[in-house]
């Protein structure tokens, strides 16, 4: 399976933010570190918040972190939130797509046996298992 280019952005984030969970991470700061878009990392940052992953404080000091303890999080729950808007082959769309192999399909129950087994194998791994270590000191 291959991830969208969101999650990994949203994985890396999460990992560096469980290195120090109690600590306010900024959008430049992690995309700098990272060497990611600002841009498309605030768009990541706002979809962990909506789901109640990380917790955004706004205004001068601001920014944002772990909404729960990293033990709490799994890579798996944060992968099937963040790839819920792509389907894995597109008779997986909620609108079930356009496949002209439809309804004959011997494919489509094996894919979604796969993409099942994918996601309960990152249940097993939280995101305190997978934290990025802190940056050295300058």
């Amino acid at each position: 399976m291959r991830l969208t280019a969101f999650t990994d952005y949203g994985l890396r984030a999460l990992m560096r933010l469980a290195s120090e969970p109690e600590r306010l991470f900024t959008t430049d700061e992690i995309a700098q570190e990272f060497a990611i878009s600002r841009n498309h990392l605030t768009k990541v940052v706002r979809e962990l918040a909506s789901a109640g992953f990380i917790a955004t404080q706004r205004g001068s000091g601001g920014g944002f972190r772990l909404a729960q303890a990293p033990e709490a999080i799994s890579i798996g729950a944060v992968v099937r939130h963040l790839e819920s808007r792509h389907a894995l082959v597109e008779c997986f769309r909620s609108d079930g797509g356009h496949c002209i192999l439809t309804p004959k399909c011997r494919l489509k129950r094996r894919l979604a046996a796969a993409a099942k087994a994918f996601l309960d194998e990152l249940d097993k791994s939280t995101l305190a298992e997978c934290a990025y270590p802190p940056r050295p000191a300058r």
